[in-house]
């Protein structure tokens, strides 16, 4: 399933991540590299929905996540745009970095370890 107007593309094989995760992964990605400028107004859940072909509930987890990250922002019934995230991702992944670092020391690791651990999980994530 494609989206003409955003270049969306869910992968509904076996294996592929849930749709709603392609979806979000897709849009974060698209605003980062800017493929989808600051103040962008995306579809609507419905419309987008039935565009890709998924339930209009997945469209709707993905915007909530993509909400809570800080990429889009709903404006009531003007509709959901492309935000200003650059900063908020940035405070966000600084105050959970902070708030591991905390968690690390109470719970006795060595700079060291609590390093490698931190490196394991984002090589993980990012597939390194």
């Amino acid at each position: 399933m494609t989206s003409t107007n955003l270049n969306i593309r869910i992968d509904g094989s076996a294996g592929a991540a849930a749709p709603y995760e392609q979806l979000r992964a897709q849009i974060a990605e698209a605003a980062r590299a800017g493929r989808l400028p600051v103040g962008f107004k995306l579809p609507t859940v419905r419309g987008f929905a039935e565009e890709l072909g998924l339930a209009a509930n997945t469209v709707a987890k993905a915007y909530r996540v993509l909400e809570a990250d800080g990429v889009i922002e709903t404006r009531g019934r003007h509709g959901t745009f492309v935000a200003a995230a650059g900063d908020t991702a940035v405070r966000e992944a600084a105050a959970a970095a902070q708030a591991f670092a905390e968690r690390a020391q109470r719970l006795g690791l060595t700079f060291d370890e609590a390093t490698a651990t931190a490196l394991d999980a984002l090589r993980a994530r990012y597939g390194e």
